[in-house]
């Protein structure tokens, strides 16, 4: 199966075999948001348990 050549730039494992992904809107617009919102959107997050079967299936993960 071929791995969705999007996802596997988005998407990383960790040690333990959850899926790491990092946040959404930090690339432009940041004017109007508050300094506290662009700090906490740097940071990483890991891939929500109802989203985890969907990015397995990109990732071809088993």
């Amino acid at each position: 199966m071929k791995t969705n050549s999007g996802a596997k730039k988005r998407f990383s494992l960790t040690g333990s075999g959850k899926i790491k992904r990092s946040h959404a809107f930090k690339s432009h617009i940041l004017t109007k948001k508050t300094t506290k919102r662009k700090r906490n959107l740097t940071y990483s997050g890991l891939v929500n348990k109802a989203d985890l079967k969907n990015v397995k299936l990109m990732l071809a993960i088993k």
